[in-house]
């Protein structure tokens, strides 16, 4: 049987999960316009492992303070 309590908790996880996609939608886009270059065409077309490297640490790391601003 489903409450009331576990309604309200299943609609803040959608909520904070849209969130956290929005944060990293913009967080993506800052990152993007700042950089001289396409992070993207870099990534994806000439291989370059350390922006991955330094990409995934960036999404990690917002991971990380998403996670620790919802709890």
């Amino acid at each position: 049987m489903i409450t009331d309590i576990q309604i309200v908790h299943f609609v803040e996880s959608i909520v904070y999960s849209l969130l956290g996609i929005a944060v990293f939608a913009i967080a993506f886009i800052v990152f993007d316009k700042i950089t001289p270059f396409s992070v993207t065409k870099e990534i994806e077309e000439d291989q370059n492992t350390a922006l991955a490297i330094m990409f995934g640490a960036m999404i990690i790391g917002l991971a990380i303070i998403i996670a620790a601003a919802i709890v």
